[in-house]
């Protein structure tokens, strides 16, 4: 793969991960917490930073890996986890 092929391909997952990402943040901000894509590491691992409710729940980083991870993986195959940064 050349290098504007990865670019291409890397910029065409950061779209798809924001996309499925706004569509979880809704849900999010109902219940008064928020996330936000930091950034995608080249293993493929989604790294997020959680606030509000979310940032101090003791449920979130379950809920981050067990729900939001699990639709992200369906959504976005090439991903391959997501992490949660502090």
């Amino acid at each position: 793969m050349s290098d504007e092929e990865k670019k291409q391909s890397d910029e065409a997952l950061e779209k798809s991960v924001r996309e499925v990402l706004d569509s979880v943040r809704l849900q999010l901000q109902s219940e008064g917490g928020d996330l936000e894509l930091v950034s995608i590491d080249e293993q493929k691992r989604v790294h997020v930073r959680m606030f509000g409710v979310c940032g101090t729940c003791p449920m979130a980083s379950m809920e981050l890996k067990t729900g939001i991870e699990q639709y992200l993986k369906e959504q976005c195959p090439e991903v391959t986890e997501i992490v949660q940064e502090m």
